[in-house]
């Protein structure tokens, strides 16, 4: 298992069972936004400081909100999870970027 990951959570007006999931992988959810607020949409949205990675639900986002949080990790150089809000999506994406 590696070091503990601060992670953001874009999507979703609830978790269920995710944070969970995600502490089995040694990732806590540090913030969770629905991306509903029309300031997820600017162009130069800033990501909380200490975010390590940010997952994107991605049944629940419109594209605009999805990108803006997206180029706002990599102008940061934050890892990007994109996957849909269930346990084997989130699972599978984990596997993907080396998560085990």
């Amino acid at each position: 298992m590696g070091h503990h990951v601060n992670a953001l959570v874009v999507g979703a007006d609830t978790l269920g069972n995710i944070p969970r999931l995600l502490g089995d992988y040694n990732i806590s959810i540090q913030h969770h936004v629905s991306g509903r607020s029309p300031a997820h949409q600017k162009k130069t949205l800033q990501l909380p400081s200490g975010t390590e990675m940010v997952i994107l639900l991605t049944d629940f986002l419109g594209h605009n909100v999805m990108k803006r949080f997206r180029e706002a990790a990599q102008r940061s150089g934050i890892r990007v999870l994109a996957c849909r809000r269930s346990v084997c999506s989130i699972k599978q994406a984990l596997a993907r970027e080396g998560f085990e």
